[in-house]
């Protein structure tokens, strides 16, 4: 009878210290704990407010998912500036060719508020290998992390240290061109007219003895006139997603309801900086977009060649693309963005 009843003690014991066991590794606060510690990290401007993921997650905003095992010349994660960890780029050379190169600077979308430089719009840039180009792609402070002007503060100090370090890095300082999609269009486009204009530059980030300036810009799809987009929208028919709001991207990225600020919404714009020395632009844009509205490249070409003249502005408008449509980044439109490169930096 005793052995029976040790037997079953024992017995109940075991069962006692599992049950503790899988309680304890299942435990809330312990799940947080690890969250947070996994969180805490420079990725941390990755997560947006509520506000921001009402609006949808833009196609270019997956992270993370190109190879480049292929390539053989790179750097990674090289600090551009100092004010954030966010502040980084990669360079990448052809595996053929002795150099320099003449740089593209891919910058990538997300609403300001997503994404980053190992993204799709990375995948369309290193095309560029294949033609000679080196590619630097860059993170830059999102919306989650940092106000407008952070974001071209950002753009401005990387191009400032590409500049500075183009001997070290085997590039052209003088080739250099900028290629974005939707948010990254926006900020190639806005690099492009505010070349070396003051307000928009942040000398404490770094080579304030370099030029902001750049010799070429791809546009797709950007958002330029924010205050205009919804008004486009109507315009068109097409029922766009809405810009005007508190909770819009372009609102989290100006810190406040953009009807409310349209000063210093205009500061945003690229359309403000426009000089007759600006660099050449290729403009792309979808007529089924319903994020960012055609006719914002449409505008913003027309006042382009206002200033340049035609010779240094193409539009081209894809037909039943939306946005971040597969058909920006066939082998053939590819072509095309790199035969416009080819004119400028070669």
């Amino acid at each position: 009878m005793k052995k029976i009843l040790k037997i079953a003690l024992y017995f109940i014991f075991i069962v006692f210290i599992m049950f503790v066991a899988t309680a304890y590794s299942s435990s809330p606060s312990d799940q947080s704990t690890q969250t947070n510690t996994n969180n805490t990290t420079a990725n941390d401007q990755n997560i947006a407010s509520p506000a921001i993921l009402k609006q949808g997650m833009p196609p270019e905003a997956q992270t993370g998912n190109v190879d480049i095992s292929y390539i053989k010349q790179k750097w990674v994660d090289i600090p551009y500036a100092n004010a954030s960890a966010t502040e980084k780029l990669d360079i990448y050379l052809p595996n053929e060719g002795t150099g320099p190169f003449p740089a593209i600077i891919s910058i990538h979308g997300g609403g300001y508020a997503f994404g980053d430089k190992v993204g799709p719009d990375l995948q369309s840039a290193l095309q560029g290998l294949t033609r000679g180009y080196a590619v630097v792609s860059i993170d830059y402070r999102l919306s989650s992390e940092a106000k407008f002007p952070a974001q071209i503060n950002d753009v401005k100090a990387a191009i400032r240290f590409i500049r500075a370090n183009a001997e070290r890095y085997n590039l052209k300082s003088d080739k250099i061109a900028v290629w974005g999609g939707s948010a990254g269009g926006g900020l190639s486009a806005l690099a492009g007219t505010s070349g070396d204009v003051k307000e928009l530059q942040d000398p404490k980030l770094g080579n304030a003895n370099q030029s902001d300036r750049v010799q070429a810009v791809v546009d797709w799809y950007g958002p330029i006139n924010f205050l205009a987009m919804d008004n486009h929208f109507k315009q068109s028919g097409i029922a766009g997603q809405p810009h005007n709001t508190s909770d819009s991207f372009e609102s989290m990225l100006m810190g406040q309801q953009i009807t409310l600020i349209p000063d210093k919404v205009k500061q945003a714009n690229p359309e403000t900086y426009i000089t007759p020395d600006d660099p050449p632009f290729f403009i792309q844009h979808g007529t089924a977009d319903n994020m960012v509205p055609t006719q914002q490249s449409v505008d913003f070409a027309s006042e382009l060649e206002k200033v340049l003249g035609k010779d240094k502005v193409t539009l081209e408008l894809l037909q039943s693309a939306g946005h971040g449509d597969p058909m920006f980044s066939t082998p053939e439109n590819i072509e095309k963005v790199l035969d416009f490169l080819d004119k400028y930096l070669k």
